[in-house]
């Protein structure tokens, strides 16, 4: 149990408002004034609220209306907040660890008391109170009582020797009122027994209600695996989903074909393209530029010309010249012919190139339309590579099967033999428990604890029985010095008697297992002057000095409560190793020797490092050595 907030509106002793983050270990809270922040009385108050109001004397002076609340995480490890209108109603509220949001368990003060008993390992009020609480109104010094009270009637010292030893007792003045008060008191030991008895059963059966959740709780986790497999599988992707074809991963698988295919059509393109350039000459030369065309129409110009000519005269053989000319014009019209030829060539040459662009545009236009819900798939899913889009469409398929996986799981544990008892068994538990909580509420709202009750009826009979005693005489102290005329109670039985209710055993097993600790916290703290304590079979007890037994409640009032503060830091360290709640100390150590201070500084800080300690002082010397500071 660890306290992990305190927050306060209109509260004495704090600031006017304020929430103050509490962690584990020694930690010092500074209050705003000289006044010491009431932090055990408001802890208890708040934890242990009886609905009577009595809380509305924490308010602050001269305020109308007062909140405190309280944050801490129970030894179940629920975090619960209890808030509480000074002199009002109060709400409990625990965190949900699913939906992490507070949700109200109950408004009822005895409900409430009663759940965190049960559920949030807090104690009975007595045992919180004087053992893990430490007010400056504890200490023994501060609880003198007359010195007639030290003689016990030997009637009622054998039945109540440790519990009437447990607050100041002064001899009664009214014997008849005493032995009404008495018979009163009796009645409510009865009633109080029967709820202690019904509390216990109710505390047991908490406890095994605990357990049968805590055995149910272990498909809590498989069940989240569960939910969150859901959700990634209704997250996943799908070609639905998408707006893909339904073959797109039959389109991803033949891409590459698809790719080789393209690349094959385009290869055969260019070499057919190839071939037919290499057919059909790159230039074209005008006819008018071709010389050997002029020159064999010029050849046959001049020799018809010639022929012509000279055959006009007496001599006729030259007129065979003209038939020169047939050869000549021959050129001429053999080169007109092939540069036509080259003309045609060169025609039929653009055109089928017109062809080999439709061809090619044919082939991209076909593999883009393969192509395109792939790049459109890239892009739904955000990946930059074909193959990342074959996993991301089969992740659903896999998520779908690891359902099914974890459902079977879950199946197969609820349908152990072990876990449908647990069922059973938490059910028919939690009949038990409401039925005794139900009867429990009918007792009423509030009914003190049956070792109180029989604390006051022991001091009742004892008050009767001194009132003629006479008083004991003074044993001198350690160093020698003479004890005070009054004599001071032994705290030692009460708390012996609280330490084996937390370690649930008796008074004598509790007292070994302390006692060498408790001597090591008290000879420190006395300079040695004390070097042993001894506890008789009631837990009376004995500080040792160097050849003197002394009884505790006769030690000088400086001594007793170094005593007290060493059997109650004995008794903390002891319960922590089992079960872990906060030490609350307020400022109780005023009139202990400066000296003094960082040695018990160092031995809370070691606490601290047992369970939480939370110590509400303003001294700058235990700020120096804790943990951390809190300014409340």
């Amino acid at each position: 149990m660890q306290f992990a907030e305190v927050a306060v509106q209109n509260v004495r002793g704090f600031s006017p408002a304020g929430r103050f983050a509490l962690k584990a270990g020694y930690l010092v809270l500074k209050p705003p004034s000289a006044e010491v922040s009431p932090l055990a009385g408001l802890s208890l108050a708040l934890l242990f609220a009886d609905g009577r109001g009595g809380d509305a004397s924490f308010m602050a002076p001269g305020a109308k209306s007062g909140k405190a609340a309280l944050t801490f995480v129970g030894v179940d490890g629920v975090t619960y907040r209890i808030l509480r209108e000074l002199g009002g109603s109060g709400t409990l509220h625990r965190m949900n660890k699913t939906t992490q949001q507070p949700e109200l368990v109950s408004s009822d003060s005895s409900e409430i008391s009663q759940f965190l008993r049960g559920q949030a390992g807090l104690p009975p009020r007595t045992t919180f109170e004087q053992v893990y609480c430490l007010q400056l109104g504890q200490l023994p010094s501060r609880r003198p009582r007359k010195a007639a009270a030290a003689k016990q009637d030997p009637k009622t010292s054998g039945k109540f020797p440790s519990l009437a030893s447990a607050a100041t007792v002064a001899p009664a003045e009214d014997i008849s009122a005493a032995e009404a008060k008495l018979r009163a008191l009796e009645q409510e030991r009865v009633s109080a027994a029967e709820v202690d008895q019904l509390q216990f059963k109710v505390d047991g059966l908490s406890s095994q209600v605990f357990d049968a959740e805590q055995r149910l709780k272990g498909t809590d986790g498989l069940k989240v695996a569960i939910s969150e497999a859901e959700a990634a599988w209704r997250a996943a992707p799908t070609p639905e989903s998408l707006g893909l074809p339904q073959d797109i991963l039959a389109r991803v698988q033949r891409y590459p074909k698809v790719v080789a295919k393209r690349d094959d059509a385009l290869a055969r393109l260019n070499a057919d393209r190839d071939a037919e350039a290499q057919a059909v000459p790159a230039y074209v030369e005008p006819l008018k530029e071709n010389r050997v065309f002029w020159a064999g129409l010029g050849a046959g110009i001049l020799f018809l010309a010639l022929g012509l000519g000279l055959g006009l005269g007496v001599d006729n053989t030259f007129r065979y010249l003209a038939l020169l000319d047939i050869p000549a014009f021959g050129v001429a019209a053999f080169m007109a012919l092939r540069h036509v030829d080259d003309l045609q060539k060169a025609s039929r040459h653009g055109s089928k190139e017109n062809r080999f662009e439709s061809r090619e545009k044919k082939i991209l236009d076909e593999f883009d339309a393969e192509a395109a819900p792939l790049r459109m798939a890239q892009k739904a899913l955000g990946v930059e590579s074909l193959d990342e889009i074959a996993p991301m469409l089969e992740r659903k398929e896999l998520l779908g099967a690891r359902v099914v996986e974890l459902k079977d799981q879950l199946q197969a544990m609820e349908a152990d033999p072990d876990y449908v008892a647990a069922v059973t068994q938490r059910q028919a538990l939690k009949e038990q428990l409401d039925a005794l909580n139900a009867e429990l509420a009918q007792k009423g709202s509030y009914v003190r604890d049956v070792r109180e009750v029989e604390r006051e009826i022991a001091r009742v009979k004892e008050s009767i029985a001194l009132a003629k005693a006479p008083p004991p005489a003074a044993a001198p102290s350690a160093d020698g010095t003479p004890a005070p005329a009054e004599a001071l109670e032994d705290p030692t039985p009460v708390l012996l008697s609280q330490a084996a209710d937390v370690f649930t055993t008796d008074v004598l097993s509790v007292q070994g297992m302390l006692k060498e600790r408790c001597v090591q916290y008290l000879t420190a703290l006395t300079d040695r002057r004390y070097q042993g304590v001894e506890w008789d079979k009631e837990g009376r007890g004995f500080a040792l000095a160097p050849g003197k037994r002394i009884p505790v409640g006769e030690l000088p009032p400086k001594d007793l409560d170094l005593y007290y503060l060493a059997l109650r830091m004995t008794v903390v360290e002891k319960a922590s190793a089992r079960v872990k709640r906060p030490f609350l100390l307020e400022d109780v150590f005023a009139g202990v020797e400066e000296v003094k201070l960082p040695l018990i500084a160092r031995m809370l800080k070691h606490l601290g490092t047992l369970t939480q300690v939370l110590h509400v002082t303003s001294h700058p010397g235990f700020a120096q050595m804790s943990d951390g500071t809190v300014n409340v």
